[in-house]
């Protein structure tokens, strides 16, 4: 049995993985923590953990917590990861992974130096819908690759046009970037996973509309060690009612269209026709990943799929994309 601590216990907790640490068998949540420490309180109470703190350290030290789930924003990763491992203890870090590269390496550096595993919450890896993607490309539908697009816009939150109390996530000091660093980190990753690291990436980062300070419109383009390569654009002020999310591989036989957060239809167009594949997703979205977690904790041997080292990678391209490299 696993028995985890939370540091961070806000709204991606709720669902997306939170309720996975405890349905899983060998697993258990026995602590939370939270800088508001009523929200910490609630938040056990209401999922049925038996403690909470307001203060990361004594949650960390505490010896009922043998593995922690960083689940804050980027700016904190690096400092509640490393912590953790340096007590001993295996740490599952929300992505991305921190708020730039230089953190991502002192955080393998300090897994390196401890032997304590990091891992990083990709969990797109393990879903359905992305290995229907792999297996299609494994089968040769496409038959030789010849390019990646990616078409990625939405319109502004609302809470972007409140200058006074702007989102953590366009806020630099505390999530790295913008919302490019947010959402662009999942479709980076998958393309690491499907295609291998990237080699080369450079872009251009703008910001149109002056709603905040990080960049609101990026264009980039991209090569593996293959040579295979793509491009890419995110638009973060779209018009109102309007949203692209779109993946395009184009080959020699075929062209595949998939979305990253949409999870529309999975389309494959040939020359024998189009054909469309849907997959469904578990619950609480990040079950696989946290299972196979769970599993290597517990000794299966079977490293998971998103580490520390697969995940700095995504930070490298994004980082060199907005020129922080």
């Amino acid at each position: 049995m696993i028995h985890w601590g939370f540091i961070g216990c806000g709204s991606v907790t709720e669902k997306k993985s939170g309720p996975a640490f405890s349905k899983i068998e060998g697993s258990e949540v026995v602590a939370v923590m939270r800088r508001d420490g009523e929200k910490a309180r609630d938040y056990a109470l209401r999922h049925g953990i038996g403690k909470w703190y307001d203060n990361a350290d004594q949650l960390i030290h505490d010896p009922d917590v043998e593995a922690i789930y960083v689940a804050t924003p980027p700016g904190s990763h690096a400092e509640y990861a490393i912590a953790a491992m340096k007590a001993g203890k295996p740490v599952y870090v929300e992505k991305p992974m921190a708020a730039s590269y230089a953190e991502c390496v002192e955080i393998n550096k300090v897994s390196q130096e401890t032997g304590v595993p990091c891992f990083v919450a990709y969990y797109r890896r393990t879903l359905p819908y992305f290995k229907r993607v792999r297996q299609l490309l494994d089968d040769g539908a496409l038959g030789k690759l010849s390019s990646i697009q990616i078409r990625f816009a939405i319109p502004p939150y609302e809470a972007d046009y409140d200058k006074n109390h702007l989102p953590w996530r366009v806020r630099k000091e505390i999530a790295g970037a913008g919302y490019f660093y947010d959402l662009a980190s999942h479709q980076f990753d998958l393309l690491d996973f499907l295609f291998g690291p990237i080699e080369s990436a450079e872009g251009f980062a703008n910001n149109i509309a002056g709603l905040y300070e990080a960049e609101d419109s990026v264009n980039a383009a991209f090569r593996f060690a293959s040579g295979l390569s793509g491009s890419g654009s995110w638009s973060f002020v779209a018009p109102q009612n309007t949203r692209t999310d779109l993946i395009d591989f184009v080959g020699t036989e075929g062209k595949l269209t998939f979305s990253t957060f949409e999870f529309t239809p999975i389309k494959l167009e040939t020359t024998e026709g189009i054909q469309e594949f849907r997959e469904e997703n578990p619950e609480n979205i990040q079950y696989f990943l946290i299972e196979s977690i769970v599993r290597y904790l517990n000794g299966d041997g079977n490293l998971p799929v998103s580490t520390g080292i697969s995940a700095a990678r995504t930070n490298w391209v994004m980082d060199r994309i907005l020129g922080k490299l």
